[in-house]
C-alpha cells in the first residue's frame, strides 16, 4: 500500500471513531457540492480538531477568515456557549450569502456576523479582541494578515492556520507558486513572533 493510501486509510479510520458527523454536518457537505464549491473543506477529524480547540480555549468571541463551504465554521460554533459570536469573512457575495442560509437552517444564525469582501481589507474595519482565530484564505495574504490578528487577537487567545505545509512546496517555494510563498513566508514570520508561542502539525 502507497503512503498516500496509508494515509487516507488511517484518516478514514481517525474520522469514524472521533469524529463521526451529524445530519447538519453532512447537509452543509452535501450542499457545497451541490453549488458547486470547491472540495478543499477540511476533513471531519480536522473539524474535530477545531472544535476541541474552541472549547479547551473557552471561546465565546471567535474570528474566522476565508468562510467558503461553512463547515469548519460550523464545526467551531457547535462548541461555543450561549451568547458567543463568530464573525466569518467571505470574498465571494455567493458563498457569502449560502453561508448566511446555512447558519440560519442550522440554528445557529443569530451567532453570526458574515462580512463580505477582501480579507484585509474587513480585517482593517474590525475592532475589539477575540478569543480564537482561524485563518484559512488565500496563502499569498497570510503574511499581512497576521499582522491584523495581533491586533485583533486577546492576550492569550489562540490563533489556528490552515495549509501552511502546501504538500511540502514551503521547503523550497518554486516560482510561480504565490500560495506556498507566502505560507513560507507566514511560517517563519510565526516561528520568530514574539507575542506567538507556535507549532506545525503536519
Amino acid at each position: 500500500m502507497s503512503s498516500g493510501k496509508i494515509f487516507e486509510t488511517v484518516d478514514a479510520c481517525i474520522d469514524g471513531l472521533f469524529a463521526s458527523e451529524d445530519t447538519v454536518l453532512e447537509s452543509i457537505r452535501d450542499r457545497a457540492r451541490e453549488a458547486g464549491l470547491p472540495e478543499i473543506e477540511v476533513s471531519s477529524g480536522q473539524g474535530k480538531f477545531l472544535y476541541l480547540m474552541a472549547r479547551m480555549t473557552g471561546a465565546e468571541r471567535m474570528l474566522e477568515i476565508g468562510t467558503l463551504g461553512r463547515y469548519s465554521t460550523v464545526w467551531m460554533a457547535l462548541a461555543l456557549p450561549d451568547g458567543a459570536t463568530m464573525t466569518t469573512l467571505e470574498l465571494d457575495a455567493a458563498h457569502a450569502a449560502l453561508a448566511r442560509e446555512t447558519f440560519c437552517d442550522a440554528g445557529l444564525g443569530g451567532m453570526f456576523t458574515v462580512i463580505e469582501g477582501p480579507a484585509l481589507a474587513s480585517l482593517a474595519q474590525l475592532g475589539g479582541l477575540f478569543d480564537l482565530v482561524f485563518l484559512d484564505t488565500n496563502k499569498d495574504d497570510y503574511p499581512a494578515c497576521l499582522d491584523h490578528v495581533v491586533r485583533l487577537l486577546r492576550p492569550g487567545g489562540v490563533l489556528l492556520a490552515d495549509n501552511v505545509i502546501r504538500k511540502g512546496a514551503v521547503m523550497d517555494p518554486p516560482d510561480g507558486d504565490p500560495m506556498a510563498r507566502g505560507a513560507a513566508d507566514f511560517n517563519r514570520l510565526l516561528a520568530g513572533h514574539p507575542e506567538f508561542e507556535s507549532i506545525i502539525l503536519q
